[in-house]
């Protein structure tokens, strides 16, 4: 069975319906994990989805903010979800193929602009939601597993567009990189986009506050799809569609791609 999974933080789905939809004509993914869909679930425009072939969808979800959706032309079951760190939000949800591979997808705490928890409380929840993960990976050691989202984490110094100029801004900090490490330890997980993709400058998020985003390019790889050990040597052909962020309208988020042959 080989399937093409997408990961993407849309920054409300309704907002971008049409930028969705877009991708499903243009892409067309097996499996669309969306982030920041900023919706209840009953309010996700899920009738022009089905209509380009995603006749299933799990999702959780919440007025204005967070939210979590794995949309799929491939049957899905539901297969739960995990409040990270009791923080009472949308941050994660689960599906399962019918081979029985699960797929996680993550929303990971932004982290406020502070890097401090003591002056910063949304820098300790960002802590304390990956130390959660790495519990759960460590206890519950996953097997057939592909997680992807926005985990809020540019790790390598190559996934930030200065290394130098960001180890003191939330996303690249070495506390974040140590917690987010400590989770892919615990978990036996492996970067699939990195295992492709091992040199160079690569970003999934550029800011809005740059007047010429392209220009800059101040990006940040914030977007990630890991498989567990067992499965990711059938992870390939990854890509990242950064023309994505020049459509209008669009997120300051680009979709993540890799596909799989399990």
């Amino acid at each position: 069975m080989t399937f093409t999974l997408a990961t993407w933080n849309i920054n409300s789905v309704r907002l971008r319906e049409g930028l969705v939809a877009r991708l499903m004509a243009e892409e067309s993914p097996d499996i669309l994990c969306l982030q920041e869909c900023k919706s209840p679930v009953d309010k996700i425009p899920v009738e022009q989805f089905q209509a380009l072939g995603y006749r299933y969808m799990v999702a959780r979800g919440e007025k204005g903010y967070n939210g979590v959706a794995i949309l799929s032309k491939l049957p899905i079951m539901d297969a739960g979800d995990r409040d990270f760190a009791a923080m009472g939000h949308a941050r994660h949800v689960a599906a399962r193929l019918e081979n029985g591979v699960t797929i996680h997808n993550c929303y990971v705490p932004a982290g406020g602009d502070i890097p401090d928890r003591d002056i910063n409380p949304k820098f300790g929840q960002k802590l304390d939601f990956l130390t959660d993960m790495r519990e759960w990976c460590r206890w519950d050691k996953p097997d057939r597993s592909i997680l992807v989202g926005d985990l809020n984490i540019a790790p390598r110094e190559d996934d930030v567009w200065s290394h130098k100029a960001l180890l003191k801004i939330v996303s690249h900090t070495p506390v974040e990189v140590e917690h987010l490490n400590q989770v892919m330890e615990a978990g036996g997980w492996q970067d699939i986009t990195r295992k492709d993709i091992p040199d160079g400058l690569l970003y999934s998020w550029w800011s809005y506050r740059a007047a010429d985003w392209d220009a800059a390019d101040k990006g940040r790889r914030l977007d990630h799809i890991w498989a567990s050990t067992d499965i990711a040597n059938a992870g390939h052909s990854s890509r990242i569609l950064r023309p994505v962020r020049g459509w209008l309208q669009p997120s300051d988020h680009v979709p993540v791609f890799a596909t799989f042959d399990l």
